[in-house]
């Protein structure tokens, strides 16, 4: 994958020149940003804008932000080697899924009884509890992810695996707004939906734009994810004893 406008997606040899030749007297800066020479825009202004403007513009669900991040900033090699910080941010929002589902579980039962799975599971020591929600969590992720992978590469014929687990972490960064919890306590299952809805759309606009494909595509690829998962958690929960997600998209990564 080479590096491409993020207007217009017409591959560019560079992103930016930066020697006292180039500098800018608009922004001064060094750094000068290549022009596209199809649309004539700069190939790529976010090589100039922090994580902030970035993390805005995909609440937005501007397709320019994705094509920078995951054809120009996270490219993924040939060998399909993902980045490292790729591998970071899937970690947190495991992290963060754990705490979700772990509330969402205990939400929908307030007062288990002490023979209940909840109850039992309440009185094991804290690690323990942690545990078992994150191999949970760990579970629903890997069987997302590999569904997606799967089709991908079957049906749509795209045969880099990891950088659809990259455009789905990357897409999925809104599961980190329950951050708030941390200041206002609102109802967890309500809050639960509404960012899982929002990472449901950032998830399609960044399959879409990997892939090339089409928004039906991107939706019946993701819903496909989706689905697989639901079914797999309601039935490791009901197996467990443990209150049912129903057909939410919770915990969507």
């Amino acid at each position: 994958m080479g590096k491409v406008c993020i207007e217009c997606k017409y591959p560019v040899p560079v992103l930016y020149t930066t020697s006292q030749t180039a500098y800018d007297r608009k922004t001064g800066s060094p750094v000068r940003l290549t022009q596209c020479p199809r649309c004539k825009h700069f190939a790529d202004k976010y090589v100039e804008h922090d994580f902030v403007v970035l993390f805005i513009d995909m609440i937005l669900i501007k397709p320019q932000v994705y094509r920078h991040l995951l054809f120009n900033r996270l490219q993924v090699a040939e060998d399909d080697k993902p980045d490292r910080s790729i591998t970071r941010l899937g970690v947190l929002l495991l992290l963060f899924d754990v705490y979700l589902t772990w509330a969402r579980i205990e939400k929908q039962a307030p007062t288990p009884s002490s023979t209940s799975t909840l109850g039992i599971l309440n009185q094991q020591p804290i690690v323990i509890q942690y545990i078992f929600f994150l191999l949970l969590c760990l579970t629903e992720t890997i069987i997302f992810h590999s569904t997606i992978r799967f089709i991908s590469f079957y049906y749509y014929g795209f045969t880099k695996p990891n950088a659809v687990s990259t455009a789905l972490l990357v897409s999925s960064c809104t599961k980190l707004f329950p951050i708030l919890m941390v200041i206002w306590n609102y109802d967890v299952p309500a809050a639960a939906k509404s960012v899982g809805w929002a990472v449901v759309v950032n998830n399609l606009e960044a399959l879409r734009i990997l892939l090339d494909v089409s928004y039906p595509k991107a939706a019946l690829l993701a819903f496909s994810g989706a689905l697989v998962r639901s079914l797999s958690t309601n039935m490791i929960l009901y197996w467990t004893g443990l209150p049912m997600s129903g057909w939410g998209f919770e915990g969507w990564v």
